[in-house]
């Protein structure tokens, strides 16, 4: 069931990102995971409390530091999605599958001769996807470092989520999200931007399902990896989630990009099924 997990939280996450990235082009990205994640945090609270059962063990702590990397990821890609086109700043962030599979390698996994192909159509394809014609010369597009730190946080997301759901899957799930909610709020306390929570009320059914989809991958992933599901095979799986964001936003949208950045955007998805097929 681990790989059937981890493409179901692709899927959570492909739709609640493009929900989140077009509300942060009204709102800032900390009042839009300020407003939506307790509602993923009470589903939780009230899923724990229905099971009834405590903590399994003191792995589920690594679950902080995951909500660490993946709160800093989230916010840069919202900001991302804001400044830029969503069709090239989500398969960028996507490239974070990458960290993962380099982190398995180091504790022993093997890479298959697809995945050595999918690691460099990824990484080719995302520089072909973030480059675009300037006025006179080729040109880094909108949101493209916000995408490169989303990266880096999402990346730094999965290995140590999926440590912490070695024996169960809800309560670092729960311990994540707690943990998240605390710092999307410490930080919207500090930049004191609380004033704007008051204007969301028109976008709260919208923002709740962000939230619920958000919290549904997390546990989806945790629930993968509490599967017995191998690191490398489950955070690739999980990533693909950009091809749900960027059909949206073709379909929906109607987003247009250069014919370079369509087929970098096309090598980079690709990439990211060779790494996972490998």
């Amino acid at each position: 069931m681990a790989p059937a997990y981890a493409l179901l939280a692709s899927l959570c996450w492909g739709v609640g990102d493009f929900m989140g990235g077009l509300k942060s082009r009204l709102m800032p990205a900390l009042v839009v995971m300020a407003v939506s994640q307790p509602f993923g945090l009470v589903a939780l609270v009230i899923a724990v409390a229905v099971r009834g059962t405590g903590p399994p063990g003191p792995e589920v702590a690594w679950a902080a530091l995951a909500a660490v990397f993946g709160t800093l990821g989230l916010v840069a890609f919202y900001r991302g999605m804001a400044a830029g086109a969503i069709s090239v700043v989500v398969p960028l962030a996507a490239v974070a599958a990458g960290i993962p599979v380099i982190w398995g390698l180091t504790q022993g996994d093997h890479v298959s001769a697809l995945q050595e192909v999918g690691f460099v159509a990824a990484l080719g394809g995302g520089l072909m996807a973030s480059l675009e014609r300037g006025a006179s010369r080729r040109q880094f597009a909108a949101g493209t470092g916000w995408a490169l730190l989303a990266l880096l946080g999402f990346g730094g997301y999965f290995i140590p989520l999926h440590a912490s759901a070695a024996h169960d899957w809800l309560w670092p799930s729960l311990i994540f999200r707690a943990v998240s909610v605390t710092l999307v709020w410490s930080a919207l306390l500090l930049t004191r931007q609380r004033q704007r929570v008051r204007g969301v009320r028109p976008h709260l059914v919208v923002l709740a399902a962000i939230g619920l989809l958000d919290t549904g991958g997390n546990t989806l992933f945790a629930a993968a990896s509490a599967s017995h599901g191998l690191l490398s095979v489950v955070s690739v799986l999980a990533s693909l989630y950009p091809a749900v964001t960027v059909l949206l936003a073709r379909f929906a949208l109607g987003e247009r990009v250069e014919r370079s950045q369509n087929i970098g955007i096309l090598v980079t998805l690709a990439g990211v099924v060779l790494i996972s097929a490998g």
